[in-house]
């Protein structure tokens, strides 16, 4: 492995670091914002990918590994490297996270960063220019919004509200179905678990084949803001592993999460 300092402070530089950088980025993709950029489409057809995500690509991994040399790098537009799997800590990089939204000019997607170490997020931003939003978190310390702190929603709530799929909500435990509100879909995955740890929603779930960079920033912001990430076993994520895909997913805020995660039983394998 490719070690690297672990203090805190090293922690709190890298959060200063992404954050320059994610900003730089989501300035250089809303240049291209309701401009008709170029789109490619990539996986066999099924996943768009604009010109915008490829030059806020260009100033992350420029920006970062320049500061960080030693750092690995992960990213959704760059092709993987397995020389990441050798490193302690490791840059993962979704340069626009909802790219479908922000080619159809809407305003809900960001730039996703964060360092991770030893498989877990110790820094992470996600940078909403079109929204003017700023999520940040470290391992110490609160969740931030715009600088102020944020929490998950705590009220004791007979209605939760989830953000996930009509036809997913006929797969839930049929008794947990009526004490749910179904919000309107989210197109960012990484924003929408933002909106819990704000407090804006109380949970979601995420359908399988999910990947590190959709994720990894937004899950360290939801756990400093009193939620979590896991899967349907309980348990907390993996990140930098040689399969970057995850299975299906729950957020919530940690009171809530139990029975998300209970009821959500019936969407493995779905």
């Amino acid at each position: 492995m490719n070690a690297v300092r672990t203090s805190p402070d090293q922690w709190i530089s890298d959060l200063e670091l992404i954050t320059m950088a994610a900003k730089a980025a989501g300035e250089r993709a809303l240049s291209f914002f309701r401009k008709n950029p170029d789109v490619q489409w990539k996986n066999e057809g099924r996943s768009p990918v604009s010109e915008a995500d490829y030059a806020a690509n260009d100033i992350l991994k420029e920006k970062l590994l320049t500061a960080r040399p030693n750092y690995g790098w992960l990213s959704e537009e760059t092709d993987d490297d397995e020389a990441r799997l050798g490193c302690d800590t490791v840059f993962v990089v979704d340069p626009i996270d909802g790219t479908r939204a922000f080619i159809a000019g809407k305003e809900v997607w960001c730039v996703s960063v964060a360092v991770v170490h030893l498989g877990r997020p110790v820094a992470g931003v996600l940078f909403a220019p079109a929204l003017d939003e700023l999520f940040q978190a470290t391992l110490t310390g609160d969740a931030l919004k715009n600088g102020m702190p944020v929490t998950v929603r705590t009220e004791n709530e007979t209605v939760l509200r989830i953000a996930l799929a009509e036809e997913t909500v006929r797969l839930l435990e049929h008794g947990y179905r009526a004490g749910v509100s179904r919000i309107a879909h989210v197109p960012s995955l990484a924003y929408r678990i933002a909106m819990i740890a704000d407090g804006r929603i109380d949970g979601t779930i995420v359908k399988k084949n999910s990947h590190d960079w959709d994720l990894a920033a937004a899950d360290l912001i939801l756990e400093r803001a009193g939620g979590a990430l896991f899967g349907l076993d309980g348990q907390p994520l993996s990140y930098n592993r040689p399969n970057v895909r995850h299975t299906v997913l729950c957020a919530a805020a940690m009171p809530v999460l139990p029975a998300l995660i209970a009821a959500s039983q019936g969407l493995d394998g779905h």
